[in-house]
């Protein structure tokens, strides 16, 4: 396991010599942005390419689907990709994931939320 988690992209963010420390990997931080966004009324679902969508049903994690996260240092840059359900307003909906997404990293990590930009890939209609 710990072989796995070295080549995997990682973050220390927590370093102490008596204690050891601690390191995440980049999918906790697109997890934790896509969990955000989903619990905002409105957000139907996370969207992404059908490729990746391919991947997840082969067994990789799916929790991050329509997420992309770029980190550096202690900055967090977040990419999501929503279907939004039809009859909410998109401007509002998309201020509350962005604030969602923002303080669930900054509290849960620790990790400096530079920008968090939404792209509204579809709107669902329920039947």
């Amino acid at each position: 396991m710990a072989n796995e988690a070295e080549k995997r992209s990682t973050h220390v963010i927590y370093e102490k010599e008596q204690l050891g420390k601690v390191v995440i990997a980049d999918e906790v931080f697109a997890i934790i942005a896509g969990l955000a966004a989903t619990e905002v009324e409105g957000v139907d679902s996370m969207a992404d390419n059908i490729t990746k969508e391919l991947i997840a049903k082969l067994g990789r994690n799916s929790l991050a689907k329509g997420v992309k996260v770029e980190i550096n240092e202690n900055e967090v840059s977040v990419y999501l990709s929503l279907n939004i359900k039809f009859g909410y307003n998109i401007p509002e909906t998309s201020a509350k994931v962005q604030d969602r997404v923002k303080s669930a990293i900054e509290n849960m990590i620790g990790f400096c939320v530079r920008d968090v930009n939404i792209k509204i890939a579809g709107v669902i209609v329920e039947k």
